[in-house]
């Protein structure tokens, strides 16, 4: 690792480890906001060598899709520095609360602090969800933990935004098929984590879908399809 990118993992806070990534709150330069680092470490039951050319391409990946999404408007972290040699990213820090903690069955269940209502919530998650399938880019992991309710500037209608986080399992695609398969992933989250979810679900897709316009109508057919699969092999099991 060089001594740069050590050094500041080193004076760095870890806030979280998983077993892809260690999650570290920092600074760049004093006097700065801090930052998420997102350090992808070396996994000894990898081959050294391919264990060094996945890091740097999940890590360049990752940073082309954030990009490509500030392209389009999505809301997204931005990026502070890049290392893929070391598989380091550096991103803002979302200063606001995880849509989970927020809906009932994930957490606080308060929807007053932000003053915004579960169902504008749910609004703003299938609008950015739909820019973001505009730009061809699938997350790969939708969940109400990966999508942050923020704060807005004073005098902003409505008063919050959702910033998608955690793009690590990010893919880029135009097909109709790997839009709906995200689509489902989050679908079963809700049913998991939030119990009686189906209306509030109901609303995300409503607002997918006047954001997506034409497009939306392969995307429901493959839907549909895709939850006939995920039905069948429940009963299988």
């Amino acid at each position: 690792m060089s001594n740069s990118t050590l050094k500041l993992i080193e004076s760095s806070k870890l806030i979280k480890q998983g077993a892809e990534a260690k999650i570290y709150v920092t600074t760049l330069h004093p006097n700065e906001p801090p930052i998420l680092l997102k350090h992808r470490f070396s996994k000894k039951y990898r081959h050294a060598a391919l264990d060094s050319s996945l890091t740097r391409a999940r890590v360049a990946g990752e940073a082309r899709a954030i990009l490509r999404c500030l392209r389009s408007e999505v809301r997204v972290p931005g990026i502070r520095m890049v290392d893929a040699e070391e598989g380091v990213l550096g991103l803002e820090l979302i200063d606001g609360k995880a849509v989970r903690q927020i809906l009932p069955g994930g957490g606080d269940d308060d929807d007053g602090e932000f003053g915004v209502t579960h169902d504008e919530i749910m609004t703003l998650i299938g609008t950015e969800i739909a820019k973001m399938h505009l730009a061809n880019v699938i997350h790969g992991d939708l969940t109400t933990s990966n999508m942050m309710l923020r704060r807005r500037p004073p005098n902003c209608h409505p008063p919050a935004e959702i910033v998608l986080i955690d793009f690590g399992l990010t893919s880029t695609s135009g097909l109709p098929e790997d839009k709906a398969v995200d689509l489902y992933v989050l679908e079963r989250a809700f049913s998991s984590t939030h119990p009686d979810s189906e209306p509030l679900f109901q609303s995300v897709l409503n607002a997918y879908a006047a954001g997506s316009g034409k497009a939306w109508e392969a995307i429901s057919r493959r839907l549909d399809e895709v939850r006939l699969r995920g039905r069948k092999r429940s009963m299988v099991g």
